[in-house]
């Protein structure tokens, strides 16, 4: 399995530090509102991740934080008259609801950024005591000329950088390029004590003092996170941990692309987003997961009514497959096993592609590919073909976190498109021919067109390019 690390700007083979559990951090929510279609692409490509490697084997230990403080937060707060908690615990509920929705799985731990200020504190005291940070009027800066390795993850090097529009300009600084680990108390705004009054924490020293706090101090294998936080936060979470520990914070760096509308990224500064519980009354999270991950995380994704509803045709058309295998009765060659090279082999590229930093547009690429062979070939399919080729679609639904939930709906259509064919059957064999023409004139206005076999009758379906089987 080799990863993109972000880090190096190379693919490197995974080598997880413990051979049977792998550790990983993915960025979470500010929990100020509810999370929208580009936040969820980053969620649920990483959930992807995950449930990969636990197909893979591997225990994963899998930590995803709320920031829970913040000025986002605060000003929510002040615009509704309600208290910091209310507002964040009112959105960290609504993210389980959709997530949940989503069908991602709940992370091993959320761990929130006010349950860890005594951390942040501890860790920013250690920072000052080592001489990598400074105070200034109740504000505390990160000297970052002190960190001879800062901008490694950005690739830049230190002297190219300068304050502008993502590094913060304050007079009061060193330099421009230092950042704030705790911020002074305002009027009217919630604060924590300190060494150095009442004041808040930093979001880039909320990130890794958790990671520290829950991982124990160890180099974790994976950190994730959208591609717009490679800088300053995730530059600023290495500067931080590494110059105390002289250790990696993090062996592979992974950062999925923006979603765009139009040509610009999704956002909420921006106001040209759609949040992903408008999106959910209008698609299931089956698709919504579908067409997310149908492109390369690594390649910016456009998002579109068209490409949306070109999903949900896919999706279906490939559970309409699945459906037509788990309901199908095996062919008379019991022991030829013509096709199971075939069918083995297109697993195997399946998994080659995931393999591949997480292909999963070319893993997608496979299946079609093999939804056309299973209808082509799946009338020559013995009992072993049906239980490989299912195993297939079993893989793609388990590592893609898609669901079953549709597959009883094409039952029901479907046994009333087979009892239809099996009455024209019927007709046909009491020489009752225009009975029997009346049913299959029907069908062809619905889509199907009806072919007679040795054994039954073939049933192909226009609009999606499904073969069904009727037995006698």
């Amino acid at each position: 399995m080799k990863i993109f690390n972000t880090l190096t700007r190379i693919k490197e083979e995974f080598k997880p530090i413990n051979k049977e559990i792998v550790n990983m951090y993915v960025c979470g929510p500010t929990v100020y509102d509810l999370f929208h279609l580009g936040n969820a692409r980053t969620f649920i490509f990483f959930d992807c991740v995950r449930r990969y490697l636990e197909y893979n084997g591997y225990s994963v230990n899998y930590i995803q934080n709320f920031t829970d403080i913040d000025d986002k937060i605060i000003n929510k707060s002040i615009k509704e008259n309600r208290t910091i908690c209310e507002i964040s615990n009112k959105y960290i509920e609504e993210y389980y609801v959709d997530s949940d929705r989503l069908n991602i799985k709940r992370a091993t731990q959320n761990p929130r950024a006010t349950d860890c200020i005594e951390d942040m504190i501890n860790l920013i005291s250690k920072l000052m005591y080592s001489g990598f940070a400074y105070e200034i009027d109740g504000d505390v800066y990160f000297s970052v000329r002190e960190f001879g390795s800062y901008g490694k993850l950005f690739g830049q090097d230190i002297n190219t950088l300068k304050s502008g529009s993502r590094i913060k300009i304050n007079k009061n600084k060193k330099d421009a390029l230092d950042f704030i680990l705790w911020k002074k108390n305002k009027e009217n705004e919630p604060g924590y004590d300190s060494p150095w009054g009442i004041g808040r924490p930093g979001w880039h020293t909320e990130c890794c003092s958790m990671i520290y706090k829950y991982f124990d101090g160890d180099t974790i294998d994976i950190h994730g996170g959208g591609i717009d936080l490679v800088f300053p936060h995730h530059e600023n979470e290495i500067a931080q941990i590494e110059v105390l520990e002289n250790k990696k914070l993090a062996n592979y760096w992974m950062h999925c692309s923006f979603l765009n509308v139009g040509n610009e990224k999704m956002s909420k500064s921006l106001e040209n987003f759609f949040t992903i519980r408008e999106i959910l009354n209008r698609y299931t999270g089956d698709v919504i997961r579908f067409f997310l991950l149908s492109v390369h995380y690594r390649n910016n994704i456009s998002f579109d009514e068209e490409y949306m509803e070109s999903a949900n045709k896919s999706l279906s058309r490939i559970k309409k497959v699945y459906f037509n295998l788990i309901n199908f009765k095996e062919c008379d060659n019991v022991n030829k096993n013509e096709c199971l090279d075939d069918i083995r082999k297109y697993h195997s590229t399946f998994i080659d592609k995931m393999n591949d930093d997480f292909n999963t547009a070319d893993a997608i690429s496979v299946i079609f590919e093999f939804v056309k062979y299973v209808n082509k070939y799946i009338t020559n399919f013995n009992s072993l073909e049906l239980s490989e080729s299912i195993k297939i679609f079993d893989s793609f639904f388990d590592i893609f976190g898609l669901t079953y939930k549709e597959i009883e709906e094409f039952k029901e259509i479907e046994n009333d498109v087979k009892e239809m064919v099996k009455k024209r059957m019927q007709f046909k064999q009491k020489k009752q021919f225009d009975q029997a023409d009346i049913i299959r004139d029907e069908l062809v206005k619905r889509g199907y067109i009806l072919e007679d076999i040795n054994d039954g009758t073939r049933i192909k379906d226009i609009n999606n390019n499904l073969i069904y089987i009727v037995l006698v």
